[in-house]
């Protein structure tokens, strides 16, 4: 990163060509609470060479994924990534391509669009897909919004087994366009039914499969309770390569699909970015937000690409564009492009079964560890422990072992005090029976 200083007088330059006074009056539109209250806690001016030794120190304070054995889920997953793959997106023709604006001359871009598209379509088993959104949290927005679009309806109900990054996200677009959602409580027994809280105002019931607890559901009854009272079913994934082993959103007859792509080709990078994943019946095609690449061919008969529809406010007007999401993951969606390119149908069924396998061998192994009980009486390639103690200390000790052992369910869930000592642990074909004994042995040492 370049390291341009600041004067004074560059600041109040920048201050008053905007129309501001000082930089608390550019930041008055954030509440206080929300802001700074002092300086960051960091040293003082340095020469260049300072500088970046001090970040350095900083950063090695951190305990990379890719130098200790990781067993980090909760929507974002560590898998092995082709080197082919960063290879392939960084020519430069993808690198330095961005959204196309002009898609008569950015046949390269609206290529790959139409390949992830399709692969979407395929693995969720819908109709149709859109050329991505930014993420799997704004895509279960997004995908809620086309729900009430659709039924002209205005209720929500929100399952307690959806993420809860992805549930607030919801909750926040709703709260601020004449939603009302119905948020149910976080469902670690896997008790939950939501269609008992269907009724003839709800736009849509949205579910997660796996859940955010790791249970593995079939929703096709809940699709027939969705139908009969008129609303939608949106189901949600967020490990994507679940889909090479599970039964697939479409044949349990949801109606739109909203997900994160994650998982293939790109990698966890403390949280993002990452590539939403949206996809529908074809008869909602025009409510989808975003847009969608269609092939055709030219007065010549030659096969090329078009922007088939359209639905942004920079294309149409803004009062009827179906989303004001102005952008996509591009680099993202290519990455997994390429990465589903490479597995083939074959390769990322194969994928699946790695995973299962590796989260069947762990499970296997918990079970010699007193004091820790399994959860799940299904899963994928993540499962939820109960440990006989707090589990955000367990996970700390764990880290000082050199084992990065799962994200504490009260990180996601900071107010309900149950969820103390639940963990989720996530297995994938990164992890090796090495990985797993060090798992056990430093999970035995931190209890």
């Amino acid at each position: 990163m370049r390291y341009l200083p600041l004067t004074d007088d560059d600041r109040n330059a920048m201050l008053a060509a905007i129309g501001v006074g000082s930089i608390e009056d550019l930041f008055g539109d954030v509440p206080p609470t929300a802001r700074l209250q002092g300086p960051i806690d960091l040293p003082p001016h340095q020469d260049e060479m300072s500088v970046e030794r001090t970040f350095r120190a900083f950063a090695a304070r951190n305990l990379s994924p890719s130098a200790a054995p990781c067993f980090l889920g909760a929507g974002t997953y560590r898998h092995h990534i082709p080197a082919a793959v960063d290879h392939l997106i960084q020519r430069g023709e993808f690198l330095t391509a961005y959204t196309p604006y002009q898609p008569e001359i950015a046949q390269g871009t609206l290529q790959y669009l139409f390949e992830f598209q399709t692969q979407v379509a395929l693995i969720t088993g819908m109709d149709v897909a859109n050329a991505s959104l930014y993420d799997g949290a704004t895509a279960c927005a997004e995908a809620v919004l086309m729900s009430g679009r659709i039924t002209k309806r205005k209720r929500v109900v929100l399952s307690g087994g959806l993420h809860p990054h992805y549930r607030a996200t919801a909750e926040t677009y709703c709260r601020f366009l004449g939603f009302h959602s119905v948020s149910l409580p976080p469902s670690w027994a896997g008790d939950e039914d939501p269609a008992d809280r269907i009724d003839g105002d709800t736009a849509c019931v949205v579910v997660q499969n796996p859940d955010v607890f790791g249970r593995v559901r079939d929703y096709s009854d809940l699709a027939q309770a969705c139908h009969g009272q008129g609303a939608l079913l949106v189901i949600v994934v967020n490990e994507v390569v679940s889909l090479g082993a599970l039964l697939s959103p479409g044949e349990m007859a949801a109606d739109i699909v909203a997900g994160e792509g994650q998982s293939l080709g790109n990698a966890p990078s403390f949280g993002g970015p990452t590539v939403g994943l949206l996809a529908a019946r074809a008869r909602f095609v025009r409510q989808m937000p975003g847009r969608l690449v269609g092939e055709t061919v030219d007065a010549d008969g030659r096969r090329g690409y078009v922007l088939t529809l359209s639905t942004r406010e920079q294309h149409i007007r803004r009062e009827k564009a179906t989303s004001n999401i102005c952008t996509n993951s591009g680099l993202c969606a290519l990455a997994f492009t390429i990465h589903a390119t490479l597995l083939g149908e074959a390769g990322f069924t194969r994928l699946a079964e790695l995973n299962h396998g590796r989260a069947c061998a762990l499970v296997e192994r918990l079970a010699e560890v007193p004091g820790v009980s399994l959860l799940n009486e299904t899963f994928f390639n993540e499962v939820t422990l109960q440990l006989p103690t707090a589990a955000a200390d367990v996970v700390e000790r764990m880290a000082g072992k050199g084992v990065l052992g799962g994200v504490p369910v009260s990180r996601l869930l900071p107010a309900w005090p149950e969820v103390d000592r639940l963990v989720l642990v996530a297995t994938t074909e990164t992890n090796s029976d090495g990985d797993m004994d060090a798992f056990v042995a430093a999970l035995r040492e931190s209890l």
